[in-house]
């Protein structure tokens, strides 16, 4: 097979020379890989390695081919054309389709090119956009296809991808999808979308103690990674039981020897051996133990070096956990009404009229596609926005929102401090209990939150909004898996199945939407 990339020892660290991860080794050819691992494990880095854009720490990069790296913002100042880097080439076929071209014109003319971008535009879903389109107006699903038939003309060996399938609505997802599906060369993408890494050949997971690579797709992964967790659990016990060992035989060790250092003050005093004699006896009573302290320092350091590493491994492969309060909200109490809603901005009409009622601890999903209004109906539900037209009533006032960017908590503050902020009146101990069922313990507490991954941040703002005396009974959840790793988006999952409260979530991660249990979806009307 032909290898469009090869990866030998290649170590990569942070710009302040933390280690992101070691001796990765990887040939890839015309094949999809996934890449996988909590946030800040270098994922993003790799890609940018690949093509130029980092330094690496160590090993090497062979790159034969030509390698693309999916774009993930766009110049709002270009039109469509622009955005596709065809503006030179299509302006280049006008002038000679007007007989006003150079012989330089004629050189450079790609006659072919109206016939690629039409099968690029249709394979995108894009086909009905105008080249003279400007990017501005265009949603982020819209964006995110317009970045894929660009790559689909520039055709490179190696396609890099960086969690593409964010915010993208249902026919994004399946643009991407398809372009994973259809790729003639090589793939390389880093995801945490379930459904993308079932369609993978490899998966390649990232983390500063180890690097897996896996022969297949999610489903497979995930199962040999849980029983590698189990597999860490049993070393970790075995390392500390072997710790508690030499621990203890080192100091049996010492007790023994002390008795025969005393014992042998005793008979020194007793003795009337000569002084030279006693001496070296004494001597060598020092030596010997002066030879056991540093056989024991060693084999105690061996063990301790054996426990970290054990327990490292747990750390990295241990899921997150997220305890949420039990709310009893009752089945037939009725948490929302929505009376001939209609919403529009302007000229711009968003949708409507609609009618909705939520009702008792159910789990609806909000759907339509990017610019469709999701995000203004949550805003609606909260009271942020009145409706167009209708009665937009909300019957409690007990709920929680967290957005994709968990707006509620302060990035310049700390978890502590946005804790208090948001539940006046706490004390330092209730604080820190309540954070500590998010995983974050003592010293955690303090880590400033602008700082946090995505996943921490979002145990943070849930820990904040469940502190209260009454837990939320409506919990309202804004695309919550776009910025999370899989262990984070595993760990909310167990915990809205658990959850007894209502949950009205906006989000196009089908699996996750399974997970917690959705009863219905409300397909917004236009």
């Amino acid at each position: 097979m032909t290898s469009f990339l090869t990866l030998d020892s290649l170590s990569l660290s942070t710009p302040d020379g933390t280690p992101l991860f070691r001796g990765l080794t990887l040939s890839l050819g015309r094949e999809r890989v996934g890449l996988v691992g909590r946030n800040g494990c270098g994922k993003s880095t790799l890609l940018r390695a690949i093509v130029g854009e980092v330094a690496i720490t160590s090993g090497s990069i062979h790159l034969p081919g030509r390698a693309g790296m999916l774009q993930q913002s766009l110049d709002e100042t270009l039109d469509l054309a622009g955005a596709l880097g065809l503006t030179e080439a299509l302006a280049c076929l006008d002038r000679l389709e007007r007989g006003e071209g150079s012989v330089e014109d004629a050189a450079e003319a790609d006659w072919t090119l109206p016939t690629r971008i039409e099968q690029a535009l249709a394979d995108t879903g894009l086909q009905n956009v105008p080249l003279n389109t400007s990017i501005a107006p265009l949603s982020g699903g819209e964006r995110m296809r317009v970045a894929l038939a660009r790559q689909l003309l520039d055709a490179p060996d190696l396609l890099l991808l960086d969690e593409p399938t964010n915010n993208l609505d249902t026919d994004g997802r399946k643009a991407v999808m398809n372009l994973i599906r259809t790729w003639p060369g090589g793939l390389l993408i880093a995801s945490h979308d379930r459904d993308l890494l079932e369609r993978v050949d490899r998966i390649v997971e990232l983390s500063p103690i180890d690097t897996v690579i896996f022969s297949g797709g999610w489903s497979a992964f995930a199962e040999a990674r849980e029983a590698a967790r189990e597999a860490a659990e049993s070393d970790f016990a075995r390392a500390s039981d072997a710790h508690k060992r030499t621990r203890q035989n080192a100091q049996l060790a010492r007790e023994c020897q002390d008795k025969r250092d005393k014992a042998g003050r005793v008979t020194r005093a007793r003795s009337d051996a000569p002084k030279m004699l006693l001496d070296k006896r004494q001597e060598r009573a020092e030596a010997s133990r002066g030879k056991g302290s540093i056989l024991a320092a060693r084999q105690l350091s061996e063990v301790q070096d054996g426990l970290n590493a054990a327990r490292a491994r747990v750390e990295i492969l241990t899921p997150i956990t997220m305890d949420l309060p039990k709310c009893g909200l009752p089945s037939g109490r009725r948490l929302i009404d929505f009376r001939g809603v209609a919403m529009a901005f302007g000229d711009r009409r968003l949708f409507g009229p609609l009618d909705f009622q939520l009702t008792g601890p159910e789990r609806v999903a909000v759907a339509g596609p990017n610019g469709s209004g999701k995000s203004t109906f949550l805003r609606l539900v909260t009271g942020a926005l009145a409706p167009t037209a209708g009665t937009a009533t909300r019957l409690i006032e007990n709920f929680a929102l967290l957005d994709q960017h968990v707006s509620l908590l302060g990035a310049g503050e700390t978890i502590l401090d946005n804790m208090h902020r948001l539940n006046p009146g706490l004390s330092d101990n209730v604080a820190h209990a309540a954070l500590a069922r998010f995983g974050f313990r003592n010293r955690d507490a303090l880590q400033v939150t602008g700082t946090l991954s995505g996943g921490e941040q979002l145990r943070a703002g849930l820990a904040c909004a469940f502190a209260r005396p009454a837990p939320p009974e409506l919990l309202i959840l804004d695309e919550p898996t776009n910025h999370l790793e899989l262990r984070a988006v595993e760990a909310l999952e167990t915990a809205l199945s658990a959850y007894d409260g209502a949950v009205l979530v906006v989000s196009h991660d089908t699996a996750f939407l399974k997970a917690i249990g959705v009863t219905r979806t409300l397909a917004l009307p236009d």
